[in-house]
Formats: C-alpha cells, sequence, structure tokens
C-alpha cells in the first residue's frame, strides 16, 4: 500500500440515487480539490476540520465538499468528502479531474486499510465494516456493528494479555534456568490456562450460530419427487424461482435463495426428489439431497398431501432416517387445498397444525384410517424400518396455491431462531479466518497442558505458549502478513 499517495473513488453507486459521494484522502487531499473546486469563499487547504463548504466544479455540477482534517477522519489522514449530483457523467469527470490534479484511483478496500494502518481500528473491526456493508438482516447488522465497536476484540485482547503474562514469566524462567527456579506457579498456570481455553472453545462453538446470522441460516426443503418442493420455495419467496411441473425428476441440483423472516436470515435449499432412479444424472442430484440435509440446520420435509397411504410410507422415512441429533424438522404435506372438496363434517378436526404425525389423511380422497389408526401404523412402519421419530417434530398442513399454512410455516421458522436473533449482543465469531486461528490457539493451549502434564522441558512448553499467542493476535491485527491483509481487503468495494 503506497499510503503516501492520495486517492480517490465513489463512495456511491452512480447513477442510483439524487447525490452521490466522491471520497479523497491523502497527505494531498486538501490541495487536490482546491484545483478541482472553485469554493464561494476560501479553500479546502484554510478551513478547519468538521466544515462544509460550497463549491462549483466549472462546468460540471455544484458541490458540497466536507472537510476533514488529519487525524480526525475514517482513514487518520487530511480527507475531503464531496457530494454531487448522482449522474455517471458527473461522477466519472470529477474522478478524471482529480486524478488530472494528483490523485489516484483507491484500490478496494484501501480506505479502511489507511484506517487500520493509522491504528483508528483493529483487524477485525475493518473485517466489521465489509460484514455492515453486507448485512441482508437486523440479526446480522448488529453482531457486526457489535465487532465493530470492539467488543468482539476486546474479548480476545483480554485473553492474549492473560497468556502474554504468563509467557514472560516462562521466559524468565528460561533466562534462569541453572538455577532451576520456577517463576511461574504451577497451579495458578493450570488454572490460567483452562480459564482460556474454555474462552477460547465458547468462541469456536460460537461460530456456527455466528455464521448462520452473517450467511443465512441453512433451511433444506426435501421429500420426494413432486411433492411440491419447488412450489414451496417459490411460495416463501413470492417469486417463480424454481420450475415447477408434474414431470417427475425435474429439479436435478440444488437451488438456493435468501430470505428475511422477522429480522433472521434464511436461506433455503431446494433439492432434487428423492428416490430411487436409473438416472445417472438424477442420482447426483439426489446424493447432493442428502447432502444438504446434512448440512441443514432446519429440515422442512415435505410430503405430497395427495399421495398414497403407501407412498407416505415410503417418503416419511427417507427423510426422518437422515435427520441427525439436534437438527429441526418441520414435516409439511403440501397440498391441502385439494382437500375443500371433502365435507368439512368428515375432518376429525379443523387445526391442521400438529406435533405429532398428521392427524387426518384422505387416502385417494377418502379417510380410510382414524387419526389413531393413522400414528400407530406410522409409528409401527417407522420402529419396523429402525427409524426413530423425533421429540421436537412439527407437522403442519400446508397449501403453496391458496397460501395456507404458509405463515404458520414462517412463525414456526422464526421461532425455533427466536433465542438466536435475540441474543446477538453476545460476542461471537462469524469469520472463517478467526475461526481457524482460534482453533489452532486451542491446540496449541492443549499441547501446554500436555507439556505441563509430561514435564517437558520450559522451552517447549513456551513455544506453544507464543504460537497460541501469535495465533489470538493475527485475529485482530497485532501480528499479520501482507497477503492476508491483501485477501481481506481485496473483498471490499473500491470506496470503502
Amino acid at each position: 500500500m503506497k499510503i503516501l499517495d492520495t486517492i480517490c473513488a465513489p463512495a456511491t453507486t452512480a447513477g442510483s440515487g439524487a447525490i452521490a459521494l466522491i471520497r479523497i484522502s491523502g497527505p494531498d487531499a486538501l490541495a487536490v480539490a482546491d484545483k478541482v473546486i472553485e469554493f464561494r469563499s476560501g479553500t479546502a487547504a484554510s478551513a478547519g476540520g468538521n466544515t462544509l463548504k460550497y463549491g462549483t466544479v466549472p462546468d460540471v455540477d455544484e458541490v458540497v465538499a466536507g472537510i476533514y482534517r488529519a487525524p480526525h477522519s475514517y482513514t487518520g489522514e487530511d480527507a475531503v468528502e464531496i457530494s454531487c449530483h448522482s449522474s455517471r457523467f458527473i461522477v466519472g469527470k470529477i474522478l478524471q479531474l482529480l486524478i488530472a490534479s494528483g490523485a489516484r484511483m483507491a484500490e478496494p478496500g484501501e480506505f479502511t486499510r489507511r484506517a487500520f494502518a493509522a491504528g483508528k481500528m483493529d483487524l477485525s473491526q475493518a473485517e466489521a465494516v465489509a460484514d455492515i456493508i453486507a448485512a441482508e438482516s437486523g440479526s446480522s447488522h448488529k453482531v457486526a456493528l457489535n465487532q465493530l465497536r470492539g467488543k468482539y476484540s476486546s474479548e480476545l485482547k483480554e485473553i492474549r494479555k492473560k497468556l502474554t503474562d504468563l509467557a514472560s514469566l516462562l521466559e524468565l524462567e528460561l533466562d534462569f534456568s541453572e538455577e532451576d527456579v520456577e517463576f511461574a506457579n504451577r497451579t495458578q498456570l493450570r488454572l490460567l490456562l483452562e480459564s482460556a481455553a474454555s474462552e477460547i472453545k465458547g468462541l469456536i462453538e460460537s461460530f456456527k450460530l455466528g455464521n448462520a446470522i452473517k450467511n443465512g441460516v441453512p433451511v433444506a426443503i426435501v421429500g420426494a419427487v413432486n411433492a411440491g418442493k419447488s412450489t414451496l420455495l417459490n411460495a416463501l419467496l413470492g417469486e417463480d424461482r424454481a420450475i415447477v411441473s408434474d414431470i417427475p425428476g425435474t429439479t436435478r441440483d440444488t437451488i438456493e435463495e435468501t430470505l428475511n423472516i422477522d429480522g433472521m436470515l434464511f436461506r433455503f435449499i431446494d433439492t432434487a426428489g428423492i428416490r430411487e432412479s436409473s438416472d445417472a444424472v438424477e442420482r447426483i442430484g439426489i446424493q447432493r439431497s442428502y447432502s444438504s440435509m446434512e448440512k441443514a440446520d432446519i429440515v422442512i420435509g415435505v410430503l405430497d398431501g395427495n399421495a398414497p397411504l403407501e407412498e407416505l410410507l415410503k417418503a416419511a422415512p427417507m427423510i426422518l432416517s437422515r435427520i441427525r441429533p439436534g437438527q429441526k424438522l418441520i414435516l409439511v404435506r403440501s397440498k391441502v387445498d385439494t382437500y375443500d372438496a371433502i365435507n368439512p363434517e368428515e375432518f376429525p378436526t379443523t387445526d391442521r397444525s400438529y406435533r405429532v404425525f398428521p392427524l387426518k389423511y384422505p387416502a385417494f380422497g377418502t379417510y380410510d384410517l382414524s387419526p389413531g389408526q393413522l400414528v400407530d401404523k406410522l409409528s409401527w412402519h417407522l420402529h419396523k424400518k429402525g427409524v426413530a421419530v423425533p421429540e421436537n417434530l412439527s407437522v403442519l398442513d400446508i397449501s403453496a396455491k391458496t397460501g395456507e399454512g404458509m405463515d404458520e410455516l414462517k412463525r414456526l421458522l422464526a421461532g425455533y431462531c427466536a433465542d438466536t436473533a435475540g441474543n446477538t449482543d453476545t460476542v461471537m465469531v462469524t469469520s472463517l479466518r478467526h475461526y481457524e486461528a482460534l482453533v489452532r490457539a486451542q491446540e496449541d493451549l492443549d499441547q501446554v497442558a500436555l507439556g505441563l502434564d509430561r514435564k517437558t522441558p520450559i522451552d517447549l512448553v513456551a513455544q506453544d505458549l507464543r504460537s497460541a499467542i501469535y495465533e489470538l493476535g493475527s485475529i485482530f491485527g497485532e501480528v499479520t502478513s501482507e497477503d492476508i491483509l491483501q485477501n481481506i481487503f481485496a473483498k471490499f468495494c473500491i470506496g470503502k
């Protein structure tokens, strides 16, 4: 990064609104602005910090320039923010004039990288800037905002400080190794290690939740062919995203779309129909369906409400047998709008939402089983196949055509994540880079504990401890490499 350069870039998308913002930052930012803008009075160079000045860019536009003096700016440098009309021509022309006057176009994330280099924020806070820009839900925005405010890095720095103090004592013992003196009390050392390892473990475990909040809770929509999976996805999204056809096996690959429900982002995955198939391509899609089920936090199992009972007895076990412990399952029977032709008096109940298997089943348009008989038969069938029925199973009747049950389905999804959305004030990990560094730090501390148990030479124990300290420091930028910085800031937009 050439920090002596003066850089410029649009901070907004030209043509997308009434006003556009162009940023300038660097040692010559004020001088460059004065070359391009004719101010009504005075100059940018003579203006105080945190002031607004009206001026014109001759033959281009009237502008308002915000003047910021180092170190009281986003980058910690002298900076100017030009507000002009959001015409692509106007923005492009002003940028041309700025470059001709001595500035250069900024690289992706260069403004934030300069803020990091100036000590305005640490590396984890800098990454939070990108997360705030990309936030698609209230929960993800709140988590990123907490990280930007330093709550996350403060906790990491406190853990690192404890380990650094401990490492200092061990290093001191190395200096007096010939006297065989112990400066670090071994009992206190173990307690400190256990405390630090416990805190790091908690952060590692928070990654699954943090990643779900940031990228969307994965929800797999699975079921037999023509059960109504793609129709359900389209109904949730309110648009025809997936192809719907009566031809079996239409969906052969996974389709992913996100939806914000009550401030929580969900990532819905429509999958290929599960069945025995001789088609090589379809078999690949079915295997991907099973893979999506394994990775999902929530599974929506779709059962064809018009299928004969024998088919339901085949479809349900294919879903239930692959539900792992802790995974949430919602079984939905689709196409219940077709039941409206049945005499209402024949319904065992008008409530179509249950905490057990469906209490009604119109096999071929009639009720050939009582509610009790249906539950008993399904349970017996599943038990025979060695399939356990999840304790927290929800069953819901829906119609993607009429919308019946769709609001209830969304309420169930939001309810599953209510605790998640409400606990975003807690510190959690959302970055894979941070997660991997924490895992390595935990492994190092495990080695330290093992070394103490085995009375390993203190210099080797100290090396493992230093490695853990390094990994923690790499998260908030206390120690880092140019490659890591390039990789992080390359993902930013140009004006940030």
